[in-house]
């Protein structure tokens, strides 16, 4: 077990201060090597504080304790930007976190295992916010203006469902010719018979019909250049054994999984459940974004490549 040390204690007392200070609801903090929980109680005595740890070790011994814990089993090489973002992303799907709370972050940002660091964060600001380097991150030929004008799409079905009810759907994006040797129609297809102009998704009034449609079960295929090619389709790609999923995780993700590892095509999947929207790729889950009342928000940085 870590030593409790007297800088881990004035990180702690300083987080306590800030909190206060602008009236923030909780404290999250990562953890990247065990620690005393029982000196950690001692020192968020009466606070809210949520414990993120990298590993199980991490996490060793607070289960005896008060706190509630998220175990991140990301790659070691993760960032802390990435760390922060999915543990925030955890707790606020696990309802520990409130979607607009205040937040203030404490972990390790220079020295590994070394609490050094805190942040202010405001959930909706930072949760809400894609940047186009995310996407660009999942290494596709896809363009991704294509894959951003479907994930805005979901995000948008995650967050506003259809006549006040939780709308679940699944996207799939890219290599459709193969996608579409792997679907049959699950009954009336409401996009077929249409020309190709009139089922782009760069039109705001398609993008309102596939709202519209979104609640009928089956898939929509979406070719790289933004055009529908097919909804209601069941998905019947091959199992492929060594996939793993989260816990909770329904047949509609499992299904994007499975259609991402047997073709190249992206998933977009959205929840029924609480309308969180996934993106899959290579049977894999890569981006997760939680569906706030705030429309999202795309910011460029002045190191992308160009398109």
């Amino acid at each position: 077990m870590a030593k409790f040390s007297d800088q881990f204690q004035a990180f702690c007392d300083i987080a306590i201060g800030l909190k206060n200070a602008q009236k923030a609801d909780a404290i999250l903090l990562l953890l990247e090597r065990p620690t005393d929980f029982k000196q950690l109680e001692k020192a968020f005595a009466e606070e809210m504080v949520v414990v993120a740890g990298d590993t199980k070790a991490a996490l060793e011994g607070s289960g005896e304790s008060e706190f509630d814990t998220i175990l991140l089993n990301m790659p070691d090489e993760a960032p802390v930007y990435e760390r922060l973002t999915q543990a925030l992303l955890e707790a606020v799907a696990d309802e520990y976190f409130a979607e607009g709370a205040s937040v203030v972050a404490v972990y390790s940002g220079f020295e590994a295992g070394v609490i050094d660091s805190l942040s202010l964060i405001k959930l909706d600001e930072h949760l809400g916010r894609l940047t186009v380097r995310d996407l660009r991150q999942l290494k596709t030929k896809i363009p991704v203006e294509t894959i951003k004008l479907v994930v805005d799409l979901a995000v948008e079905i995650g967050r506003e469902g259809r006549e006040g009810k939780p709308v679940g759907s699944l996207f799939v994006v890219g290599d459709h010719r193969k996608t579409m040797s792997f679907c049959h129609p699950m009954g009336f297809d409401p996009v077929k018979g249409y020309n190709k102009a009139e089922r782009q998704l760069n039109d705001a009034k398609v993008r309102d019909g596939v709202k519209e449609i979104a609640q009928m079960d089956g898939a929509f295929i979406v070719s790289a250049d933004a055009t529908i090619i097919a909804s209601a389709q069941h998905l019947s790609a091959p199992n492929v054994p060594e996939l793993s999923l989260p816990k909770g995780m329904g047949a509609r993700h499992w299904a994007a999984a499975e259609i991402t590892a047997a073709t190249g095509a992206i998933a977009i999947a959205i929840s029924e459940s609480n309308g969180t929207v996934r993106v899959f790729q290579n049977g894999e889950v890569k981006l997760r974004i939680e569906p706030f009342r705030r429309a999202m928000k795309w910011k460029a940085f002045d190191t992308d490549s160009p398109s």
